[in-house]
Formats: structure tokens, sequence, C-alpha cells
């Protein structure tokens, strides 16, 4: 593991055993790349580098704009993502690139709850990422599913993996009731277009097993047929 900072970013790096090795970005509200990787060899991953990034301002960096707190208490989400995107592109994805072998034949980016709302927010900036992984993606997030309607991908992405909780929709709360029925339009939304695509509902809430739903994700967009 090879780890640095990039303005107050920390990246841990877990480089691909040979050269010529797909990269994937995930961002992750703390630092457990170490605990994530071990689930991906746990499940006979395909070879690859995985670019773990945390400390993030997580309320600001994986939003894609504002919203007010969704529940007393709660702060505020500030749109910081597009800023975010243009710091991993022309900073911390060199960065890394620097620590592999060869050239990449793909880059995936991957997240649990808002970094799997900013994994899917991404394709619509920036055409970089082949491949995607939403776990537990915050699709509640007001406006997300009419910008997803109204708006066209960056590039055309290989596949798209989403998962949730079956008990993330039952909740109270008016903003996060609708993830699950959000989700399942945004996944439809994509298999019409002929996009690759899965959607699996796990057991449990949003916390359950958060390590091995990201690495189940993870797996399956290394497993697709595309890989070289």
């Amino acid at each position: 593991m090879i780890t640095f900072n990039i303005e107050g970013k920390e990246i841990a790096v877990f480089p691909a055993g040979d050269g010529d090795r797909p990269v994937i970005y995930l961002n992750s509200f703390m630092p457990n790349g170490k605990q994530i990787h071990k689930a991906m060899r746990d499940l006979n991953c395909p070879d690859c580098t995985l670019a773990v990034i945390s400390h993030l301002e997580w309320d600001n960096d994986m939003a894609p704009w504002d919203i007010p707190p969704i529940s007393r208490g709660d702060t505020p989400c500030t749109g910081g993502a597009d800023d975010y995107l243009r710091l991993m592109e022309d900073e911390i994805m060199p960065a890394v690139e620097k620590e592999v072998n060869g050239t990449p034949p793909w880059r995936g980016v991957a997240g649990y709850s808002l970094a799997g709302l900013f994994a899917v927010y991404s394709l619509y900036h920036t055409d970089i990422f082949l491949r995607a992984a939403s776990m537990s993606g915050s699709f509640w997030f007001p406006g997300i599913v009419e910008y997803i309607k109204s708006h066209e991908m960056a590039g055309r992405p290989d596949c798209i993996y989403f998962s949730l909780g079956d008990k993330e929709c039952r909740t109270n709360n008016q903003y996060l009731k609708c993830v699950q029925e959000n989700t399942e339009t945004i996944y439809s939304c994509y298999s019409d277009l002929g996009i690759n695509t899965t959607f699996v509902l796990n057991p449990g809430n949003h916390y359950r097993e958060a390590a091995g739903r990201t690495a189940a994700g993870l797996a399956w967009i290394l497993n697709d047929t595309r890989v070289k």
C-alpha cells in the first residue's frame, strides 16, 4: 500500500500485481482501504489497482448541488462535486497512476452512500471513467432523477452497478424514503439505453456489511466480459 495526501485528501493506493491493469477510484467516508482490499481478495476479484480516497469534505465534495439539512441536527450539503472532480482529474489521478505499471485499459469510479451518488454524477462531467459502481447510493438526493433524465453522459460507460439495502426506504424521513424507487428508476434509465447494468437489493439497512457490499460492486464491474 502506498499513501499520500493531496489538498487534505488521503489517498491509499493498492497497486495491481501485473502491468496494464484497470484502476478503480473509490471515494470513501473513512480510510477503510485495507478492509475493502481484503474483501476484494476474498471474492477473488480480477487484478486491478485500487485507489481509496478519504478525508473528504463529505457533504461538499460528494454533493452535486446545495440542499438543506435532511434531518434535525444534520448539516447542509454544499455542492462541491464539480470542483472535487476537477481535483481528481488534475491532481489525484495523475499522482495515483505514477504508482502503477503500464497503461490502464480502463478506469472505474465507485463509492458508498453520497460517494455512490457522486460516482454516477461524475459520468455526466467526464468521460475518463468507463465503469461505475454505486453501493447504497444517495439517490434520494433532491433533483437527481430529473437531472439524469434531462442530461447526457460525457461518454458511454461500459457498465454501471447499483445496490441498496432492502430496509433503506423504510423510514419516516421524507427525503430518504424514496431512495429505492429512485434507484430503480435510474437503473431502468440506463438499461433502456442499452448500458450493461444491474441492481442488487441486499438484506439490511444502509450500514449493514458496507465493506462486503462495496467489494461485491467492484467485483461486478471488474468481472464484466469486456475486461481484457
